[in-house]
């Protein structure tokens, strides 16, 4: 069973459901990449999207950033993605790589970054996902909704 709240448009609520239903197949079938596995898959996505043109000098989580999900600082090469990724769909995980990946190409957001990303094809449904996650995190407890007997 699923509870929303009843001022959600049915748009809202579908994309809901789909964020939700995500979210419990990553959390059944992800065990979380070492940092190691992190650095070949950054290689193999830069391989993939950007002719290999994007090549980070390390590639590592962090438990230090909870308001984004990655970072990088073109300069060292280094990348850093958030802890908070670990157990999202890989498609999440690795559009943030692609990211960060592409600010070693262009730093900032302007066009040419937005151009790059563009050969990602997942990348509106996982900042969707994404954004449906900081969404879910602002919601208020609501009693019964992990099971949990109003109180009464």
């Amino acid at each position: 069973m699923v509870l929303i709240p009843a001022r959600m448009s049915e748009a809202e609520e579908q994309r809901w459901v789909t964020v939700m239903l995500d979210k419990l197949a990553a959390q059944e079938s992800r065990r979380a990449l070492g940092d190691a596995e992190l650095a070949e898959r950054a290689r193999r996505l830069s391989d993939q999207y950007f002719e290999g043109r994007a090549r980070p000098a390390s590639v590592r989580w962090v438990t230090n950033q909870n308001t984004r999900w990655g970072s990088c600082t073109p300069s060292e090469g280094s990348i850093r993605l958030s802890h908070r990724l670990q157990g999202m769909p890989e498609y999440v995980v690795d559009y943030v790589l692609v990211h960060e990946l592409a600010h070693l190409l262009v730093p900032g957001h302007g066009p040419r970054f937005w151009e790059l990303l563009e050969a990602y094809p997942r990348t509106e449904r996982a900042r969707g996902y994404l954004e449906g996650v900081v969404a879910a995190e602002r919601l208020p407890h609501v009693p019964g909704a992990r099971g949990e007997s109003p109180a009464g």
